[in-house]
């Protein structure tokens, strides 16, 4: 999750990661980056936030992803993140095992911001 003593500067990184990520929950984004794209985002969270107050994380989701969707969902069943038309993960409603992908170090990684 991304936490921020201060309102006005979460709502700052929330508009900024708006623009690369999908947000899946109030502060919890996702979204597909080649490393070097990943790298020039989180260069532009340390100019928003406050390193000795907010708390911002990324991660990386494994190819083969398994989410498991818990009550009330904000996404229709058919919201899938896609990547060379393959599902890399379900953003709506079910259960759904992803496909195996071979990783060749150049291919694009999800990552999730929370």
């Amino acid at each position: 999750m991304t936490f921020s003593q201060d309102p006005k500067r979460l709502n700052e990184v929330a508009r900024y990661l708006n623009k690369f990520a999908w947000r899946v929950q109030y502060s919890v984004f996702v979204g597909q980056f080649h490393e070097n794209s990943i790298d020039a985002i989180l260069r532009g969270l340390e100019t928003i936030i406050d390193s000795r107050l907010d708390d911002v994380r990324c991660y990386p989701l494994p190819h083969k992803a398994e989410v498991a969707l818990l009550g009330q969902q904000m996404f229709p069943p058919d919201i899938l993140l896609v990547q060379d038309g393959i599902n890399v993960l379900r953003l709506g409603a079910g259960l759904e095992r992803q496909p195996d992908r071979s990783d060749d170090g150049l291919s694009e990684k999800s990552w999730i911001f929370s």
